[in-house]
C-alpha cells in the first residue's frame, strides 16, 4: 500500500491539480498548448536522451520484452476491431476507439516508473516505448484511413505514417540515448547537471497539462463505447500482456516495467490524430477522461500483485 501510494499519489495529484488550475483560470487553452510543445519537443526527449545515454551500455536491449509487449498490442489491436461492432461503433469513430485501445500515456509511465523503480526500470520502460511507438503508429494510422472513407492511396497512407515516425521526438531520443550509451554512457558534469535541472521540469508541466486537457463534456453522449476502449486497454491488455510475458519467460524487473506499461492509460495523442485523419474527436475526448481515471485501479492492481 505504501508503494502505490508514494508511486501513484503524486502523478494524479498533479493531474488533478492541472484540471484545477484549468477550471480556476490559472491556466488556459494557450499556455497548454504552448507547455505540451515544450513537453513533447524539448523537456520530455531530453530526459529520455539524460536517462537511458547514461544507463549501464553492457546491458543490451531486452528483446524478449519487447517482442513480448508487441505481441499483447497486436493481440489488442485485433480484439478492438472485433469489438467494435458489439459495442456499436461506427465508422466514424472506428479510428478513435481502436487507437483507445492500446495506444499509452508516455508521461504518466515515465512518473510511474521514476517513483517505483530505479535507473533500470527507466531504462528498459524508455527501450519499450522506443520499440512500440512507432508499431502503435502504424496501427493507428492504418486504421484511421481505412475507416476515414477517403480515397488515400496506399503511397499516401505510408507517407502519413513514415512522417509520423521519423518526426516524433521521443523515439529519436530513445534511439539517440541507447547510441550514446554504448559509445560513451557517462555525461560531463555540467550537461548532466543541464539535463537533470530539464528533467525535473518535465514530468510536473507534463502531468498537469494531461490534467488541463481533460474535459468530461463528452462523457454523457459517449459513456458506453469509452467505457468499452477503457476496459479493453485497462484489463485485456494487462491480461494479454502478462501471458506474453509468461509465454516468453520475462521477469524480474523486466516484467514489471512492462505491466505498469500495460495499464497505463491510453494517450492524449489520440485526439490530435483523430482531428487529422477525420475521426471522431468527442469520442477520442470521452475516452481519455475515463481511461485516466480508471487507470488508477489497474495500476494500483498491477502495483499490489508485481511488487
Amino acid at each position: 500500500m505504501n508503494l502505490i501510494l508514494s508511486s501513484l499519489f503524486p502523478v494524479f495529484a498533479l493531474i488533478a491539480l492541472g484540471t484545477v488550475l484549468k477550471r480556476r483560470g490559472l491556466t488556459n487553452d494557450t499556455f497548454l498548448a504552448t507547455s505540451d510543445r515544450l513537453v513533447y519537443f524539448i523537456f520530455f526527449p531530453a530526459m529520455l536522451f539524460w536517462k537511458i545515454g547514461g544507463a549501464n551500455p553492457a546491458a543490451g536491449i531486452p528483446w524478449r520484452l519487447c517482442l513480448a509487449a508487441a505481441g499483447a498490442v497486436l493481440i489488442v489491436y485485433a480484439i478492438s476491431d472485433a469489438a467494435m461492432r458489439p459495442a456499436g461503433i461506427t465508422a466514424f469513430q472506428a479510428g478513435s476507439f481502436s487507437q483507445s485501445c492500446y495506444r499509452f500515456n508516455t508521461y504518466i509511465g515515465v512518473a510511474i516508473v521514476i517513483n517505483a523503480m530505479d535507473e533500470t526500470g527507466v531504462r528498459l520502460f524508455g527501450i519499450l516505448i522506443g520499440f512500440l511507438i512507432p508499431l502503435i503508429n502504424v496501427l493507428a494510422v492504418s486504421t484511421l484511413i481505412w475507416f476515414s472513407g477517403q480515397p488515400i492511396s496506399g503511397r499516401r497512407r505510408l507517407a502519413v505514417t513514415l512522417k509520423a515516425l521519423v518526426s516524433n521526438p521521443l523515439i529519436l531520443a530513445c534511439f539517440a540515448g541507447l547510441l550514446y550509451a554504448r559509445a560513451i554512457h557517462r555525461f560531463p558534469s555540467f550537461l548532466d547537471n543541464t539535463l537533470r535541472l530539464m528533467s525535473l521540469v518535465t514530468l510536473p508541466l507534463a502531468l498537469m497539462s494531461i490534467g488541463g486537457a481533460l474535459t468530461f463534456a463528452n462523457l454523457r453522449g459517449y459513456l458506453r463505447p469509452s467505457l468499452a476502449g477503457a476496459a479493453i486497454k485497462l484489463a485485456i491488455l494487462p491480461l494479454a500482456g502478462y501471458g506474453m510475458l509468461a509465454w516468453l519467460e520475462v521477469t524480474g524487473v523486466a516484467l514489471q516495467t512492462a505491466m505498469i506499461f500495460f495499464a497505463l492509460p491510453t494517450s492524449t495523442a489520440i485526439y490530435v490524430l483523430s482531428s487529422q485523419l477525420g475521426s471522431d474527436t468527442a469520442l477520442a475526448s470521452a475516452t481519455i477522461v475515463v481511461s485516466t481515471v480508471l487507470s488508477f485501479f489497474s495500476l494500483s492492481a498491477v502495483m499490489m500483485i508485481f511488487f
